[in-house]
């Protein structure tokens, strides 16, 4: 007689039992959606004024980007500050700065005079000026007293914005002045009459560190250091802020760094990063939360002779240099 079959047994999962630390399943590892090495940053400070914790997002210098209200309107115009666009380098972004920032601080109500303090002109051609075409530069209100600084002064097509030209005869200038009495303040003297027309006067530099740049930087109440997002670009920094630092020692007391505008910022490139990351940890707060990136529009603005916050209103540059705008007037004394 065959042996019975053993009548089939119900199923039962297996109920799951503490397991011991050593044998505890591993689980399959996260996809990283950043860089291993970016996990360690601190957590970032809220933003100023925040009530809710949320913490403020990091801007493109690393550090929580503020917002900043827009400048109140100005009740009586004058008391102009003078701030110096310096670098001994050319190419970093002076002259777009200087015209940019000009142009934005117009919109916002100030009066504006731009000062072309190289002798390449450059400022000038920016605004669609022909410096070779002009009778009267800043190079004759410099070396001749008889010349009136409303001679000069032409409008820069822009409201609320005027432009002291400047052209190949600046140069000549450099080598005038040296045998003149008090030479280093002689752009502080033809300037003087500005300042009470004016909410804030920039000046373009030539990339040098000679007796024009010592003139700006004697006539200033500030200095804003355009700086190129580019590794060699960091190098001769140290020497322009010992020539401030001697400016500020002999000549004036009053001088300042306003700021320091990383330009021409790259956020996809490591190289742009590297340098902003060493450009904060050398300078701190004094570099702006504000960068300028790299855009053709501010090529194309030159070609067409005007600012980008009108060329192209709506461009990224545009809105950087408004907020730029807002940021150097919370770093200025009240008005």
């Amino acid at each position: 007689m065959p042996p019975l079959a053993r009548p089939p047994q119900p199923h039962h999962s297996p109920q799951p039992g503490p397991t011991p630390r050593d044998e505890q399943p591993v689980t399959q590892p996260i996809p990283f959606e950043r860089p291993l090495d970016t996990l360690t940053e601190p957590r970032p400070e809220p933003r100023s004024g925040a009530t809710d914790g949320t913490p403020a997002p990091l801007g493109p210098t690393g550090r929580p980007m503020p917002v900043f209200p827009e400048p109140p309107p100005v009740t009586r115009h004058g008391g102009a500050r003078v701030v110096s666009m310096c670098n001994q380098k050319g190419g970093v972004g002076k002259t777009t700065t200087t015209i940019n920032l000009g142009a934005s601080l117009a919109e916002f109500g100030r009066r504006v005079l731009l000062v072309d303090f190289d002798p390449q002109g450059s400022l000038s051609v920016g605004l669609g000026l022909n410096p070779h075409e002009m009778d009267l530069t800043i190079y004759n209100l410099l070396m001749d007293r008889e010349v009136t600084l409303d001679e000069v002064v032409v409008p820069s097509g822009i409201e609320g914005m005027d432009l002291l030209p400047s052209n190949i005869d600046l140069s000549a200038a450099e080598v005038q002045l040296v045998h003149e009495v008090a030479r280093e303040q002689t752009l502080q003297r033809v300037l003087a009459p500005a300042l009470e027309q004016y909410d804030v006067i920039l000046i373009d530099c030539q990339p040098s560190l000679g007796l024009l740049t010592v003139n700006a930087l004697t006539a200033s109440d500030g200095v804003i250091v355009p700086l190129e997002c580019e590794y060699f670009a960091l190098r001769g920094v140290a020497l322009l802020k010992t020539t401030i630092d001697k400016v500020r020692e002999r000549l004036n007391p009053k001088l300042e760094i306003d700021g320091v505008l990383g330009t021409m910022f790259d956020g996809r490139t490591l190289h742009s990063r590297e340098v902003m990351e060493r450009l904060v940890s050398a300078w701190g707060d004094t570099v702006f939360h504000t960068v300028i990136r790299r855009t053709v529009k501010f090529s194309d603005a030159t070609v067409a002779g005007e600012p980008i916050t009108s060329y192209a209103s709506s461009s990224t540059g545009a809105d950087a240099y408004r907020q730029l705008a807002k940021e150097v007037v919370t770093r200025w004394p009240a008005e």
